[in-house]
């Protein structure tokens, strides 16, 4: 007799389904599996055959072939130990095989039968949505993330034989109804922690309201970090959308311990490899930047990183997702994130921040040599580059709070709020994302502001690159402003950032 379970696999951040086959037939007593499995698949039979027998069921001694269809699909994890040991059960007429084809089932087995978490259950929660499944049969574990999707039937799971006495209806299970999110910002730090530096922090608004890069130049101690760690604080509260895209890429990546209702804040070190920041590995898995989905991807010490990690960075920071390719075929993940780089600007770190107290050590090559590490193009797609002096200790007492992390977030989300609807036919949805036809059509600019950028353009000799820069952010600027049109004000205010952003 063969009997067929439903499960998935996982394929980049997406469920694949699976049907698991199994055939209990006369032969030499055994277990096989195909279907192109890996180790920890294979491993499953002696997991499966313990967990039946100690939770109380007959191991068949039959030759037992279990096939894991489609053939061509790579099978990872541990998801299968569950739908194998009710194929098996089913295959001896313990289970009945009615309900089957209602529900996706996944779910590791213990040797005493109980059942812990897998890998992808809410990817798994949204194939059986797509799929008109009733609903999905999984650890318990697991059932918080899956109750993000509506619609469908939650049953968490403990036990195999809680699986067996469900399928036969000998028992009721509640499905776990749908989570409500609630975005609660429980933030320990502020933006009004940080005392002076408000132009820095002036330029982090602008580019957390436009979807701008930013990159901090500045000595040890200036504050590069402590601005970068604030930054999700000013961020609008995560939708739904978001909060589920965010928690799918972490639930694949099993790096999942709770649904993820606040902006990830990602900080890789430079030593990280090109793997550990895009992704890859022998099983594809998403990096750092899919983990930054929606968040933060800060890269302290930015000229540190080896170029190679830093010029992959390029599909991500353009097309906001990143595809993997081998030659099984390729995986792709997305990658919507706010970067935000910090650098000193030599090797000793005071070039150009000498306060009397500390002086620059660098030979002009050195220091040539340091900032060449980061390329033309790279540095193109930061918009906004900030030099942040370091604050004297003496002068922070004296200095007052600046505005706490709430009052600006309202502004960044009321500029978000007029940006969705200006792009909501397009396919981006903030100013950093604009391409020149874009500028050409929204940048709008009174008759006094073109004649300031005019200006600008011939006296400081702007390359083209630099006055579409200049548009952007001014335009982000009249968002915050809550103007319809680019203002004369909006334009010198740019102009401040000039001689970071003019890079020709």
């Amino acid at each position: 007799m063969v009997s067929n379970v439903k499960s998935y696999t996982l394929i980049g951040v997406n469920a694949v389904e699976v049907l698991v086959q199994v055939d209990a037939s006369r032969g030499m007593p055994g277990t096989i599996v195909v279907g192109l499995p890996d180790s920890a698949v294979k491993e499953s039979r002696e997991r499966v055959k313990a967990a039946i027998v100690n939770s109380g069921y007959p191991f068949p001694a039959k030759k037992i072939v279990i096939n894991l269809a489609p053939a061509d699909v790579k099978k990872e994890g541990t998801i299968y130990d569950l739908p194998i040991s009710i194929g098996i059960l089913v295959a001896q007429n313990i289970v009945s095989g009615k309900r089957l084809n209602e529900y996706l089932i996944a779910g590791e087995l213990g040797l005493k039968g109980e059942i812990r978490k897998v890998k992808g259950a809410l990817a798994a929660a949204i194939l059986a949505k797509q799929k008109d499944y009733r609903g999905i049969i999984l650890p318990a574990e697991n059932a918080e993330e899956a109750s993000l999707i509506s619609g469908i039937e939650i049953i968490p799971i403990k036990h195999l034989s809680e699986a067996v006495a469900f399928l036969n209806g000998d028992i009721q299970i509640e499905p776990i109804t749908k989570n409500l999110i609630e975005n609660n910002f429980s933030f320990t730090i502020d933006m009004s922690d940080i005392a002076g530096q408000y132009h820095a922090k002036r330029a982090v608004e602008i580019a957390a309201a436009g979807g701008h890069n930013i990159l901090f130049v500045g000595p040890p101690g200036s504050g590069k970090t402590m601005l970068s760690r604030r930054i999700p604080t000013i961020l609008p509260p995560m939708t739904e959308k978001e909060i589920i895209e965010t928690t799918q890429i972490y639930s694949a990546a099993g790096m999942l311990n709770g649904i993820i209702t606040e902006r990830p804040y990602r900080a890789p070190h430079h030593t990280v490899s090109d793997v550990a920041l895009i992704g890859g590995g022998s099983s594809i898995k998403p990096g750092e930047v899919s983990l930054a989905h929606n968040g933060v991807l800060f890269l302290d010490e930015f000229p540190e990183f080896k170029r190679s990690a830093l010029e992959a960075l390029r599909q991500p920071i353009e097309d906001g997702e990143v595809t993997i390719s081998r030659i099984s075929g390729s995986v792709t993940f997305p990658a919507k994130f706010m970067l935000v780089a910090a650098m000193n600007p030599c090797p000793c770190g005071f070039y150009g921040f000498e306060d009397g107290v500390h002086y620059c050590t660098c030979s002009p090559a050195q220091v040539k040599r340091y900032r060449s590490k980061v390329s033309g193009p790279i540095l193109d797609r930061i918009d906004i580059h900030v030099s942040l002096p370091a604050v004297k200790p003496e002068e922070l007492a004296k200095m007052e709070k600046g505005e706490s992390s709430e009052k600006i977030r309202k502004r960044v989300t009321k500029a978000h709020e007029r940006q969705k609807e200006r792009f909501k036919k397009l396919s981006f949805s903030f100013n950093g994302k604009m391409d020149s036809k874009a500028i050409k059509k929204f940048c709008k600019l009174t008759e006094q502001a073109e004649e300031i950028l005019n200006r600008a353009v011939k006296t400081y000799a702007l390359s083209a690159r630099a006055y579409n820069r200049i548009l952007k952010l001014s335009l982000t600027i009249a968002d915050l402003d809550g103007s319809d049109v680019i203002q004369p004000k909006h334009i010198i205010e740019t102009l401040g950032f000039r001689e970071n952003i003019s890079t020709n």
